[in-house]
C-alpha cells in the first residue's frame, strides 16, 4: 500500500512539478537567450565597416540610409538566431518531459538523428540555400530596394528571404532566384557610382575646343542647385578614350551617389548636345 500511495504521490505531484519547473526553465532560458541575441545581433550590424554606406551625402542622408540597413538586417538575423534557439530548447525540453513521463526516448533520439540524416542528404538545395541566404544578410551583400546584377539578370531587389531573392527588371518581369544559385552578384547601391559618358567626334573637330566644352559644360552640372547632392566628386574629362573608324570618343567620369549615375548621364549628354549645337562642334 505504501509503495502504491507513494507511486500515486509522485504521478500526481512530483512528475507535474518537474515538468513545470522545466517548462519554466525553458521559458526563462529562451528569454535570456533572445536578450543575448538582440545585444549581439545589432552590436555586430552596427560594427564599423559592416554596413558599406560611406557615401557622402547632403542632408544628412547617409545616416538614415546606414541606420535603415542596419535595423533591416539586425530585424533579419536576430529573427534567424531567435528562431533556432527556439526550436532547439523546444526539442530538448520536450525530450526531457517525454523521460519524465517514462516514456523511453532512445529510440526517439536515434530516430531523430537517421531522419536528420535523410533530410541533409534530400535537401542539399534546400539547406544550400538558406546557408546563402544567412551570408548574403550578415555580409549586408544587397537589400531591399537595391539595383543589382545577379546571373546575367538586372533588377530592382524587391524581397530577400534566406531562401529566395526577389528581383523585378527594368521590364517589370518578376524573377525568383534561390540564393544557393547565386555565384556572382553586382551591387549598383553601395558606396557610390559612376557616371561614365563617352562622346563620339568627328576626326576634323579640335579636340582641345571639345573637351573645352565638355569641361565647362560638367563643371555648371557640378555647381548647379539641382544636382548639387547627387554628384559626390568634379566631373573629371579624361581625354580620348578610343579611336574608331568614324569617331574619336572623349570620355567624362562623373562620381554620383547609388542609383543616380543614370540620370547624371542622361543630363550631361543632353547638356553637352546643346552646347555642341552652340559652340558648332
Amino acid at each position: 500500500i505504501s509503495v502504491s500511495w507513494s507511486t500515486l504521490g509522485n504521478w500526481v505531484i512530483g512528475i507535474p512539478l518537474r515538468i513545470a519547473g522545466l517548462i519554466l526553465l525553458a521559458i526563462v532560458l529562451r528569454w535570456i537567450l533572445h536578450r543575448v541575441i538582440d545585444k549581439v545581433v545589432v552590436r555586430a550590424v552596427e560594427a564599423p565597416g559592416l554596413s558599406g554606406k560611406i557615401t557622402k551625402m547632403a542632408d544628412g542622408g547617409e545616416a538614415s540610409v546606414a541606420s535603415s540597413r542596419r535595423s533591416q538586417r539586425a530585424q533579419a538575423i536576430g529573427s534567424l538566431f531567435k528562431s533556432v534557439v527556439t526550436g532547439v530548447m523546444v526539442a530538448i525540453f520536450a525530450t526531457m518531459i517525454l523521460d519524465q513521463l517514462g516514456i523511453n526516448i532512445a529510440p526517439i533520439i536515434a530516430s531523430a538523428g537517421i531522419v536528420g540524416l535523410a533530410l541533409g542528404f534530400g535537401a542539399q538545395s534546400l539547406v544550400r540555400d538558406y546557408l546563402s541566404g544567412i551570408f548574403m544578410i550578415i555580409e549586408d551583400q544587397y537589400g531591399v530596394g537595391d539595383s543589382i546584377e545577379v546571373n546575367n539578370i538586372s533588377g530592382t531587389v524587391e524581397a530577400v528571404t534566406l531562401r529566395i531573392t526577389r528581383l523585378r527588371s527594368l521590364d517589370g518581369t518578376v524573377w525568383y532566384i534561390p540564393n544557393g544559385e547565386i555565384l556572382t552578384v553586382g551591387n549598383h547601391s553601395q558606396n557610390w557610382a559612376r557616371a561614365v559618358i563617352d562622346v563620339g567626334v568627328g576626326y576634323n573637330e579640335d579636340l582641345n575646343k571639345v573637351q573645352r566644352v565638355l569641361r565647362e559644360v560638367s563643371h555648371d552640372l557640378w555647381v548647379d542647385e539641382e544636382f548639387k547632392g547627387q554628384i559626390i566628386e568634379e566631373p573629371e574629362v579624361t581625354g580620348v578614350e578610343a579611336l574608331a573608324a568614324d569617331a574619336i570618343t572623349v570620355r567624362v567620369l562623373i562620381k554620383t551617389l547609388p542609383l543616380k549615375q543614370w540620370g547624371i548621364a542622361r543630363e550631361m549628354r543632353q547638356r553637352y548636345g546643346k552646347a555642341a549645337i552652340r559652340h558648332a562642334i
